[in-house]
């Protein structure tokens, strides 16, 4: 029996302020053909998936927490308990916009490695309205647009 433990897989942090588990495929104990999955924790106010599409179809399941999606033109709240649907090819965002961390399980198919990580890691992500289509109006920046942390 193959078994993915969340207290096993130490995962990977990202630039955008969130932690990925990978769950199923990818760096994952247990390797799939026909999707990948994992847990993501997003940090409290402002910790991102940033602007990104991909080719696989993928839902993110909101388990605990406030967001801000953003999809294609569209931006709306999430919470807890709800789950979006992302069509394949279309960019997509989710930002933390609360003040307790953001705790979401993501599934994509066919399994596969999506560029954003590797973009993300490498500081070359398309962004938002220059490379990639632009963000809804009003949302928040993608992580590379957004100001610099104030030095302490």
């Amino acid at each position: 029996m193959l078994i993915s433990d969340l207290s096993q897989i130490p995962g990977r942090r990202y630039p955008a302020r969130r932690h990925t588990q990978n769950l199923a495929g990818g760096a994952a104990p247990i390797q799939t053909k026909n999707f990948s999955m994992g847990n993501v924790t997003l940090d409290p106010l402002g910790g991102q998936v940033p602007w990104h599409n991909q080719e696989q179809e993928e839902v993110y399941f909101i388990v605990e927490g406030i967001g801000e999606m953003c999809l294609g033109e569209e931006r709306r709240i999430v919470s807890d308990g709800q789950m979006v649907y992302i069509p394949p090819g279309v960019f997509h965002q989710l930002t933390n916009v609360g003040e307790a961390p953001l705790r979401m399980i993501y599934c994509y198919g066919p399994a596969g490695d999506v560029a954003h990580w590797r973009q993300e890691l490498n500081g070359t992500l398309p962004r938002a309205g220059i490379d990639a289509p632009p963000l809804p109006a009003g949302a928040a920046p993608q992580w590379i647009d957004a100001p610099e942390p104030e030095p302490d």
